[in-house]
C-alpha cells in the first residue's frame, strides 16, 4: 500500500488548569471538563496512558502511529525513532489557569536515570490575554538553597522570570529550563517524546505530587538566562514565511497566506508535519483532506502534496533532523 496524508483522533487531556479554549481550534470538549491539552500527534510508550495517536482517515484508520511506523518504516525515511518513537509530539495548551513550574530531566540526568526522557519543546503563542506572560528561568542569583526556600514559603514568583508574550511568538524551551506557561495563554507545542516533568511548586494547589529533589538536579543554578528573538517574516509571492525555531530535534516555520495560494510540497527524505492553526487550508493528493484550523497531518516521508490555502490562512511546519541526537 502507497502511504498517504495521515491525520489523527485528538486525544484530549483534562487538567486542573485547562479551560475550553481548544473549541476554536475545532476540538469538541465535554461539557464542564478543563480540557488543558490536546495531543495532536503522539507516539510514546505503552506505560503513557493515552499516549499513541490512532490514525483518523483511509484505509490506515483505527491503527495507532506506531502499527503503522512498524508495518510500514518507510514513512520514517532518513529520520530515526527517539526513545523508541517517533521524534516529534505536537499538541494545542490551553492554560485557562497557570500550570505548576516544573522541569524535564537533562542528557546528564537521563544517563543516570533511563527510565526518564528528555523533554525540549517549543512554544508558539496562539492566543494571549493582555498581560499574560510565561515563565522561563531562575531570576540571576537564584541558588538551590533559595529555590528551596521560596517553595516553602509559597514565594516561587519572586524568583522566576515572567516574560510578557503576544500572539505568534515562539519560545524554546530546551529540557532542564524551570518553566510555567502562565494564565490566559494558548500555545502550539512542539517537543520532543517524553512525558517526564518534574513539578517544583504548584501555585498553592493542593493534591498533586511534586518532584523536588528531581528538579533541582536537573537545574543549572549558573546557567546564562535564555534570551529570545523573534524572526522576521520574508514575503515571496503570496506566502509569508517565519522561521519560529531550529534546534537540534525539531524545526519549526509558520506559512501565512497573504493571498488564495498553491504550495507544490515534497517531504524528500524526512516526514513533516503540517498543523493549520488559522483559517482554510486543502491537502492535495491521492488522498486529499481538509486541514482546516485545528487540523494536524502527518506526511510521510518521500511524498508530494500540493498544500492549498485561502487568504488568511496560517500553518505551522515542523520537520526533525535525520539523524536522532539522542539515542
Amino acid at each position: 500500500m502507497e502511504l498517504y496524508p495521515l491525520i489523527f483522533e485528538p486525544i484530549l487531556k483534562e487538567k486542573v488548569w485547562g479551560g475550553q479554549s481548544l473549541e476554536a481550534f475545532g476540538k469538541t470538549l465535554p461539557d464542564g471538563v478543563a480540557i488543558g491539552e490536546s495531543w495532536e500527534l503522539a507516539d510514546l510508550p505503552d506505560t503513557i496512558e493515552d499516549g499513541r495517536s490512532v490514525v483518523a482517515n483511509g484505509p490506515l484508520a483505527g491503527q495507532t502511529l506506531s502499527n503503522v511506523i512498524a508495518n510500514h518504516p518507510e514513512l520514517l525515511g532518513n529520520a530515526k525513532l527517539m526513545n523508541g518513537c517517533f521524534p516529534l509530539l505536537i499538541k494545542y495548551l490551553d492554560a485557562n489557569d497557570n500550570l505548576s513550574v516544573q522541569v524535564h530531566p537533562t542528557e546528564r540526568y537521563v544517563a543516570e536515570h533511563p527510565e526518564s526522557h528528555l523533554k525540549s519543546e517549543a512554544w508558539i503563542v496562539l492566543k494571549a490575554k493582555e498581560g499574560s506572560c510565561i515563565y522561563v528561568g531562575l531570576a540571576h542569583g537564584t541558588t538551590e538553597s533559595k529555590l528551596r526556600s521560596a517553595i516553602e514559603a509559597d514565594s516561587i514568583p519572586d524568583v522566576i522570570r515572567a516574560i510578557p508574550v503576544t500572539k505568534g511568538e515562539c519560545y524554546y524551551l530546551p529540557s532542564g529550563t524551570c518553566h510555567a506557561l502562565g494564565e490566559g495563554v494558548v500555545v502550539a507545542e512542539v517537543q520532543t517524546p517524553s512525558d517526564t516533568t518534574f513539578r517544583v511548586w504548584d501555585w498553592g494547589r493542593k493534591g498533586r505530587t511534586m518532584h523536588v529533589d528531581q528538579a533541582v538536579e536537573c537545574i543549572d543554578f549558573y546557567a546564562t538566562p535564555l534570551s529570545f528573538t523573534q524572526n522576521k517574516p520574508l514575503v515571496s509571492g503570496h506566502v509569508q514565511t517565519t522561521l519560529l525555531a531550529s534546534t537540534a530535534f525539531f524545526t519549526a516555520e509558520r506559512i501565512d497566506a497573504i493571498e488564495d495560494v498553491a504550495i507544490d510540497m515534497s517531504t524528500d527524505v524526512s516526514p513533516r508535519v503540517l498543523m493549520t492553526i488559522e483559517g482554510e487550508a486543502n491537502i492535495e493528493h491521492d488522498q486529499s483532506i481538509d486541514a482546516s484550523c485545528g487540523q494536524t497531518v502527518l506526511v510521510p516521508a518521500n511524498t508530494i502534496i500540493t498544500l492549498s490555502l485561502r487568504k488568511g490562512a496560517s500553518v505551522l511546519v515542523f520537520d526533525m533532523p535525520t539523524e536522532t541526537m539522542i539515542a
